[in-house]
């Protein structure tokens, strides 16, 4: 027990120490661009890398990662750290640490187009996700219309037109995954900025980092739900990966669990009345078209 104690400790300690730079080599190097002589590793008059020599299928290759944010080991350093330390990332990332990471927004879409091939398909059990998940959202807001009640003729026709339209912005959000859930970002960090714009470790937040912070959650999320669906895990346990957000943010924010528990509740009941504001819109909007 004494032993896994102290991996415990070790592993919190990595958690929270920042990520710390490698030494500059001492190494001279002759730009093959503009010919300038330098150390370290990339040249300080154009930006071309020391490991960038005369044409090769290595060098090309290496050009490529670079272009895609690879080469620099960002990219496996950042999945890393938003598996293992997502909340202190985020963190690290805020206070201006932001060269050691890939950039939030890049990564969402890059995410957003891995779990599109998951869910269509590309995955062990060869399940279609998406077509699953569109069937059953649009089949519990048909039923959530209720008809069996004694209706007259213009107040079923206003229902009808209810649900054309509700069931238009449900098919505009499984043809858009991404733009949905940028906008339910954003709706989010509006609501949590209340809560987090005074959190203890990162004092006086402002509203655009705390954006860029939930932009790296949901990344983290992503990349969880594109694990677990191409490994093809049940329902339940991805359900429950639901509560994984909470992590990053009380890492991030260095509130107390039940601080954060509280919020998110508070979040819980604030998105279901926008959502519900929303669906009154829509009612308003059908009986206005009539």
């Amino acid at each position: 027990m004494s032993k896994i104690a102290e991996k415990w400790r070790a592993f919190r300690q990595w958690q929270d120490r920042p990520y710390e730079v490698a030494p500059m080599s001492e190494e001279w190097h002759r730009c093959m661009t503009c010919s300038t002589e330098f150390q370290g590793n990339y040249c300080p008059r154009c930006g071309q890398s020391s490991r960038i020599g005369r044409y090769s299928f290595k060098n090309a290759f290496l050009l490529f990662l670079d272009v895609w944010g690879l080469g620099n080991r960002s990219m496996f350093r950042t999945l890393r750290d938003l598996i293992f330390r997502p909340g202190y990332m985020i963190r690290d990332y805020l206070s201006g640490m932001q060269m050691a990471y890939f950039p939030p927004f890049k990564l969402f879409f890059l995410l957003m187009a891995l779990s599109l091939m998951v869910e269509s398909g590309f995955n062990i059990t060869g399940q279609n996700y998406f077509e699953t998940s569109r069937e059953l959202v649009l089949k519990g807001f048909s039923d959530s219309m209720d008809e069996s009640a004694p209706q007259d003729a213009e107040m079923q026709q206003i229902n009808q037109a209810s649900k054309e339209r509700g069931l238009m912005v449900l098919e505009y959000a499984h043809r858009f995954p991404s733009v949905t859930v940028l906008l339910f970002v954003c709706v989010m960090s509006g609501i949590l900025y209340i809560f987090f714009r005074k959190s203890p470790n990162i004092p006086n937040l402002r509203f655009s980092e705390l954006l860029v912070a939930l932009v790296y959650t949901t990344d983290m999320f992503s990349i969880y739900s594109i694990l677990m669906e191409f490994f093809g895990v049940n329902l339940t346990l991805q359900s429950l990966a639901m509560l994984l957000p909470i992590i990053p943010l009380k890492q991030m924010s260095g509130f107390s669990w039940w601080k954060i528990l509280l919020i998110m509740l508070v979040l819980g009941v604030a998105l279901i009345i926008v959502f519900a504001m929303i669906g009154v819109v829509i009612s308003f909007y059908a009986i206005a078209t009539q």
